[in-house]
């Protein structure tokens, strides 16, 4: 029988500083490099069975950081429950005084309470407006056991940060998913944007979360719904009623009323043979209806996507859309 794994009740489920529980004779540096623990940032590990997420990266952070710091951004959005607004293997977002002259490291991305210089634009966005920070309400969340709360940016300030420091799909993604969970809904926003339409960012967080919408039923929807829009396609409607004539009511993830022209995105689950044929049974009631569907798979929306807005662009034209 392998002997049990060495682990001090004091570390025990915990995030902790090397060198600290080195020198109160926890453990030694040997055992530190045992597969009891993990290596999250410089001289930070934790228990290896703890969960390997974003939280757990945030935890890390919060001791190599000085009091007063925020977790913020993508960052604070996922400790607010937006799961896919970051990974384990993300760089923890925070946001600091200034007066603290904190710089970027390995694993943690410092924004500061000032002005920086905007992202380069990417091909689908050719120009956004310009990005700025701002100070924000912090939020506690519950750390691991025993440790203190980690300070966080409210909902609304993680939209912002997120609005103006993330590229744009990845920041509606976000936006979208707590609209859908209701942690924010329009009002907010444009209060948000109408607040600080005179600061640097204004312009940028505005345009932002005039994209969102809380109809998008997956990360993956909303993506599509951006870069449809980005590549210079009229606004689709997401979850619009379509009423069939035996009175059932479908709902496809994004449309163009006007023109009877809807997209369907078909994630992983798809392909279960039950859900696939209630897609397919649904196509062809929606097709029966008038309208034209197309359905976009992950492959699709990722290495096909220009022929795609080409076959989105001919359905529309046929309809009588005119750019």
């Amino acid at each position: 029988m392998p002997p049990s794994p060495y682990r001090p009740a004091a570390l025990a489920w915990q995030v902790f500083r090397g060198s600290e529980a080195i020198r109160d004779r926890l453990i030694t540096r040997h055992q530190l490099r045992g597969a009891s623990w993990v290596r999250l940032m410089h001289d930070v590990y934790a228990d290896a069975r703890l969960d390997r997420d974003h939280e757990l990266l945030c935890r890390a952070a919060s001791l190599r950081l000085p009091s007063g710091v925020l977790m913020a951004g993508p960052s604070a959005a996922y400790l607010h429950g937006i799961e896919h607004a970051a990974t384990f293997t993300d760089e923890v977002h925070v946001l600091a005084p200034m007066q603290f002259r904190l710089g970027s490291q390995r694993g943690i991305r410092v924004h500061t309470l000032g002005p920086r210089q905007p992202p380069q634009p990417t091909s689908e966005a050719q120009q956004w407006p310009e990005s700025a920070e701002h100070t924000c309400r912090p939020a506690a969340i519950a750390g691991p056991v025993g440790s203190q709360p980690l300070p966080r940016s409210d909902v609304i300030c993680s939209a912002w940060e997120c609005a103006v420091w993330l590229e744009p799909v990845q920041a509606v993604g976000i936006i979208d998913a707590m609209l859908r969970q209701k942690l924010v809904d329009h009002t907010r926003l444009d209060a948000m944007a109408r607040a600080n339409v005179g600061r640097p960012g204004g312009r940028r967080a505005e345009w932002v979360f005039g994209l969102a919408d809380g109809g998008a039923q997956s990360p993956p929807e909303s993506q599509l719904r951006v870069r449809l829009i980005l590549a210079g396609l009229p606004r689709p409607v997401t979850q619009h009623p379509v009423r069939l004539a035996n009175g059932q009511i479908l709902h496809p993830d994004l449309s163009w009323p006007e023109y009877r022209v809807a997209v369907e995105y078909d994630g992983l689950w798809h392909s279960d043979p039950d859900q696939l044929h209630l897609d397919r049974q649904r196509l062809n009631q929606l097709m029966a209806a008038g309208w034209r569907v197309l359905h976009v798979t992950s492959r699709r929306l990722h290495r096909d996507f220009p022929g795609l807005v080409r076959e989105v662009r001919t359905a529309l034209a046929a309809a009588g859309w005119h750019r």
